[in-house]
């Protein structure tokens, strides 16, 4: 990875945060008689003014049903959500006023699409949605340019399995930038998409933060991505974050064992990769203690025998969501202390 941030812009929550989340909790009934699975089990998230974060982690970490509930589109169960800081209410009117400010950017852009309905539509969804009185037709030109498909105009007509998945993904872009939001939240945005199209869409979403002032989050497993998009990074483990913090302090000075092995694997990493045992917990049997201690590496190979019991039995704070770093183990606590 490389190391230079010179182009880095001075963002975060210092000024305040644009959206901010605190002991944010979503928790899903069992079925048929099985414990209840608390998929966001206490996250403190902040995202600043003109600020990207990236959230990390595994797949089934609970890292998409926080994006959704930032979003209002999952109702959490307990904790609070706020947006330039007022407290998010869940009304439809004031979920509606709220999705004008805050869009979502899904991850597969074919099935985001309408396959029935041409480019001009899919972008001018929003603002018919919402009641959009100004120049419809100005608008979408604008937002498809913004996106990158230029001229527009030659857009307009066309149909979603008419174009390339990074037009695609664009187009997506675009009919979440018609409504001029002030965050949006990307949900694997790249994911889908050939590498030589991915750092395409990546240099998009900085270019929109430059220019218009675009916070967001971006949700991804891939710690690579993070380095070449976000400001901060905040990783997540089932359920709860675990690491967070600038960019470069998290991924040039990894703590977390978690981390640690989920940069392991990267192509640029240098050493032996390392092999996390089993599959995560299942949310609804998170186990005693820290819930990483039955896969951590560092407790395996003895290097946390002064702490082990804590490792298992313990539970770790909430970590704080502003900019400052912070790491929840007890194992990294316990070598600051020595």
């Amino acid at each position: 990875m490389s190391t230079d941030t010179s182009a880095r812009p001075e963002t975060g929550t210092a000024t305040g945060a644009l959206l901010s989340a605190r002991d944010l909790r979503v928790v899903f009934p069992g079925r048929r008689g099985a414990p209840p699975a608390r998929a966001v089990d206490g996250v403190d998230l902040d995202v600043g003014a003109g600020e990207i974060v990236a959230l990390v982690g595994e797949s089934g970490c609970g890292k998409t049903t926080l994006a959704r509930s930032l979003l209002g589109l999952v109702r959490p169960t307990s904790g609070t959500v706020a947006f330039d800081g007022e407290p998010l209410a869940y009304s439809s009117g004031a979920l509606k006023s709220y999705r004008k400010r805050a869009q979502l950017v899904l991850q597969d852009p074919s099935g985001s699409l309408n396959p029935r309905h041409t480019v001009y539509d899919a972008v001018a969804e929003g603002l018919r949605i919402h009641g959009y009185a100004g120049d419809e037709r100005a608008a979408v030109a604008g937002a498809l340019a913004r996106a990158g498909l230029r001229p527009p105009e030659r857009f307009f007509l066309r149909y979603p399995h008419e174009l390339s998945g990074g037009q695609r993904q664009r187009v997506v872009i675009a009919g979440a930038l018609v409504l001029e939001p002030e965050l949006i939240v990307a949900d694997e945005p790249v994911a889908s998409l050939d590498a030589s199209v991915r750092g395409e869409i990546l240099a998009l979403l900085l270019r929109l933060r430059d220019e218009l002032g675009l916070s967001a989050l971006v949700v991804t497993h891939d710690l690579g991505l993070a380095w070449n998009i976000a400001d901060r990074v905040a990783v997540m483990y089932l359920g709860r974050v675990v690491e967070t913090g600038p960019v470069e302090s998290v991924l040039t000075n990894p703590r977390h064992p978690y981390t640690r092995a989920l940069l392991s694997v990267l192509p640029e990493s240098e050493g032996e990769p390392v092999v996390l045992t089993g599959e995560p917990p299942d949310p609804s049997r998170i186990p005693s203690g820290c819930r990483f201690h039955v896969r951590c590496q560092v407790l395996a190979s003895g290097a946390a025998a002064a702490v082990a019991d804590r490792c298992r039995g313990e539970d770790l704070p909430v970590l704080p969501g502003g900019g400052a770093g912070a790491v929840a183990c007890h194992w990294v606590a316990g070598r600051k202390a020595d």
